[in-house]
């Protein structure tokens, strides 16, 4: 008895290791759902090449989680078709009264048994479903946690089903009704055993590999969830005049941006954007101002650091309680740290820049009392710095690195800190808690750092100062071990001390890392850009070795202890006399466990609205629309060839090229390297047009000339496909518009906005005028068809529409009254309410036409 006991310690301690290295992993497919329009939400098709056949009876298991933060909760799961003709749904439907969500539909009748999960579980964890189809009992057994129950079915003969999670085309079962969420670790168990198994850990690509059959998966329009643990997702681009600050209320999810004539806030749940004119006159933003949200007083601070004054913003009113704030003499606090201490109902400002000089200053504003005042420090532990970062806690703030010098003097050996401190408020003390290796590249820091005290860590921004074309990096730290690694993939950022400044911030009801950077260029004009990063970020994409970092070493640990416990049992089966006079027994068997594996990217977009067994594969073609791909004529991707440098040298020649007759040095050098002088621009150029001309040479028929004195990229259409001529062809021919050409139009757009991955200041003029020729195209064939004549299509020409325009009139106009005419009165009557609701989220007011009035405008 006491060896079994033993053993089976080993043994749990060896699965539980497993458990948590490979399943405690950040992946799964996430859905778009209704925040997307019908022809851009996800499905997941089990079997693409024809029905799976399973005699007996069978079980299909899956991981289900919801996403947060959406607008509608409804539509269909998973849908298992059998022999064509009978559908078994498991559907989410928040319409009910009732607590009970989860229904399950067979034909056309519901379960009279509905489920749901406790509490938060449906949206904070993992929930294992299993439905199992038991033939013989002639009935459906649906298990949810440790709960179960069972509903007679009379099972088709055929054995042989489709099986599809989300949005679907497969003939009559078509829907595009789906909740927002993410499922992994779908199963289907025959006879006993996994016959097949679909991870679900993918990066990239359309296709979810099959571990056991290699029977691959298709999706529609898939958001693989390990992806949005390493790669920053651009959510939102916004220019304003003069200088800009940004602050974060973490229980709404907003972002806001302050600007001198208007507040812009954007939310990250709902992924819109409100702009708000102040009302009462401009707020001066200066060059070291900060923005702090009071999430307890529900207001937005403008923090005058230099004027010794704070002014409040109430959104409601959209007032500013004082606004005529002049500028006193400069001592600049440039990258100043801040932080919200509620426990004293105060602001803290640490540190700053100005004037050839570093500051070590700590600035108190108390809210109630309005009193400004200086912290008298007893200690010198904080040195004069800037570019460091702050992370409050309830006691104080931790205070990480910067750029400075001891006495505060530029002129006197500056240089990079590299220390972790901490300030107590209470004592008004700076407390050391240790300090970094030097590293091969010096940093300084993004303003703000997430705290994590409960595992005792840190995140935060690092990056470059000494270089213009910078890149953020997140770092994972200790509180207690000078000790970090990177996290996740890189920020562009472009740097220059006063024009510049970068922030993090946590959004905790989605569970993600926000990143937000800020850039005033000669035009004195502030680009904020906002990208968003889903927690826990992960160190790579690739699968981990046992090399690298705790996660390796937890893999050699799984396997001294597999060696460990086979050495024990070898012993004690064929030399039991050294273990004891036992009867030696045979121990049973544990089956290996499945490792991850590296997904390599072959799919590729479906044009077509329909269903395909297999996509056509691209050959020798440049996609503009959706992302930026180009394919050489074997079908090889050769985008990720393209450095970012490299890859914004080819879109500006191509696209002057094509709408022009190339582009000239003087142009190239004012868009790309407008701060270089004349001779570096140059040599920039030679060096990264022959990194250009190199990856051309995988195409044939496409190459960069200078013939004409302008840079052109001379491609022959015959022989390569661009997406964008033929959407020139069309667009061009305002009076031949016909059905067929808006269909070919449709077919182009729909892999997404003109090169909706990138984003450069020159591209957002190509942006606008391509969004508004497609809306224009589609409208004005709209008007030259009648309503009565082709109501259905009518429908699709305002969907068309609203994919570009959410908030288009005319397009919601079009759609209602064409829905009217088909008599689809209550979805004319859903579209009218989610067209007001989206026009009062970005406009901030209410639609003033009514139903009745648009019907009969």
């Amino acid at each position: 008895m006491k060896f079994r006991f033993i053993l089976f310690c080993i043994w749990s301690m060896l699965l539980s290791c497993i458990i948590s290295e490979v399943w405690g992993q950040s992946y799964g497919l996430g859905f778009e759902s209704f925040e997307a329009v019908q022809d851009k939400r996800t499905g997941l098709d089990l079997s693409p090449e024809g029905p799976i056949c399973l005699d007996g009876d069978f079980e299909l298991s899956f991981e289900l989680s919801f996403l947060r933060n959406k607008k509608t909760y409804f539509g269909y799961i998973v849908r298992v078709i059998g022999g064509d003709e009978q559908n078994i749904d498991l559907i989410y439907d928040n319409s009910s009264t009732h607590h009970d969500h989860f229904k399950l539909i067979i034909g056309e009748q519901f379960s009279p048994v509905a489920f749901d999960f406790q509490g938060d579980d449906l949206f904070a964890k993992w929930n294992r479903i299993t439905l199992r189809f038991q033939k013989q009992k002639q009935q459906i057994t649906v298990v949810y946690g440790n709960l179960s129950f069972s509903h007679p079915v009379k099972y088709d003969t055929k054995g042989c089903y489709k099986i599809l999670f989300g949005a679907n085309q497969y003939k009559e079962f078509r829907t595009t009704d789906l909740p927002p969420m993410k499922i992994r670790h779908v199963e289907l168990r025959s006879g006993g055993r996994v016959a097949y198994k679909w991870p679900l850990n993918e990066t990239d690509g359309l296709k979810a590999n099959e571990e056991i059959g290699q029977k691959s998966a298709v999706t529609a329009n898939p958001i693989w969830i390990k992806k949005l643990h390493y790669e920053w997702k651009l959510l939102q681009t916004v220019t304003l005049k003069g200088y800009v600050r940004v602050g974060f209320d973490e229980k709404s999810s907003n972002v806001f941006v302050v600007g001198q004539d208007s507040l812009v806030r954007f939310s990250l749940a709902g992924n819109r954007v409100v702009t708000m004119p102040y009302r009462s006159g401009k707020q001066p933003v200066y060059v070291d101002n900060q923005v702090l949200f009071d999430a307890e007083r529900n207001r937005l601070y403008n923090i005058f650091l230099n004027e010794k004054l704070i002014t409040a913003f109430d959104t409601l009113s959209r007032n500013w309680d004082k606004s005529d704030i002049s500028p006193q003499a400069k001592t600049y606090y440039l990258h100043a740290n801040k932080f919200l201490s509620p426990a004293d109902s105060s602001i803290y400002m640490l540190g700053g820049y100005g004037h050839l000089a570093y500051k070590k200053e700590v600035q108190r504003y108390h809210l109630p009392s309005g009193i400004w005042q200086q912290i008298p420090l007893n200690d010198s532990v904080f040195t004069p710095r800037y570019l460091a970062a702050v992370g409050a806690t309830q006691g104080g703030a931790y205070v990480m690195g910067g750029y400075g010098s001891s006495t505060g003097q530029q002129m006197l050996n500056p240089r990079n800190w590299y220390d972790l401190l901490y300030f107590d408020r209470a004592q008004r003390k700076f407390r050391k808690i240790y300090e970094l290796k030097v590293p091969k590249e010096d940093f300084v820091f993004g303003n703000s750092m997430i705290i994590n005290e409960q595992d005792s860590s840190y995140y935060a921004l690092i990056f470059p100062k000494h270089q213009f074309s910078s890149e953020l990096q997140l770092i994972k730290g200790s509180l207690t071990r000078p000790e970090f690694k990177p996290v996740g993939s890189k920020v562009p950022y472009q740097f220059i001390d006063i024009e510049s400044f970068a922030d993090l911030f946590y959004d905790k009801a989605n569970g993600r890392f926000v990143a937000v950077t800020l850039y005033r260029d000669a035009n004195l004009r502030t680009k904020v850009a906002i990208y968003s990063l889903y927690a826990p970020p992960l160190e790579t994409l690739a699968p981990q070795t046992a090399s690298t970092g705790p996660a390796g070493r937890s893999l050699w640990i799984v396997g001294a202890l597999l060696v460990a416990a086979s050495l024990v049992y070898w012993l004690y089966r064929y030399m039991p006399g050294q273990l004891g006079r036992q009867k030696a027994t045979k121990a049973p068997e544990i089956g290996p466990v499945q490792g991850l594996k590296e997904v390599h990217d072959t799919g590729q977009p479906v044009a077509d609205d329909n269903v395909v067994e297999k996509a056509a594969p691209y050959k020798s073609c440049i996609l503009l629309f959706g992302n930026l791909q180009l394919y050489d004529e074997d079908g090889n991707d050769i985008t990720k060839q393209f450095s970012p440098l490299v890859k914004e040298l080819f879109l500006v020649i191509l696209l002057y090229s094509i709408r022009w007759d190339g582009i000239s040095s003087e142009k190239l050098k004012e868009l790309l390297w407008f701060d270089k002088p004349s001779e570096s621009a140059r040599n920039n150029r030679s060096v990264n047009i022959a990194k250009l001309k190199a990856i051309l040479d995988r195409m044939k028929y496409c190459q960069v000339s200078k013939e004409t004195g302008y840079w052109k990229i001379k491609i022959d259409f015959e022989k390569i496909e661009v997406d964008y001529m033929h959407y020139l062809t069309l667009v061009g021919n305002r009076k031949l518009l016909t059905k067929e050409s808006i269909v070919e139009l449709a077919s182009i757009t729909k892999r997404g906005n003109f090169l909706s991955n990138v984003e450069y200041e020159w591209l957002d003029n190509f942006k606008s005028e391509i969004s508004n020729e497609i809306v224009d195209a589609y409208l004005r064939y709209a008007a030259s068809v009648k309503i009565t004549n082709d109501a259905e299509f009518v429908v699709k020409l305002a969907n068309y529409v609203f994919y570009f325009d959410p908030v288009n009139e005319e397009a919601m106009i079009l759609k209602c009254k064409a829905l009217a005419h088909l008599g689809k009165h209550s979805l004319a009557k859903t579209t009218f309410e989610n067209f007001a609701r989206e026009y009062n989220r970005i406009y901030g007011e209410d639609f003033r036409k009514d139903m009745p009035e648009v019907l009969h405008s």
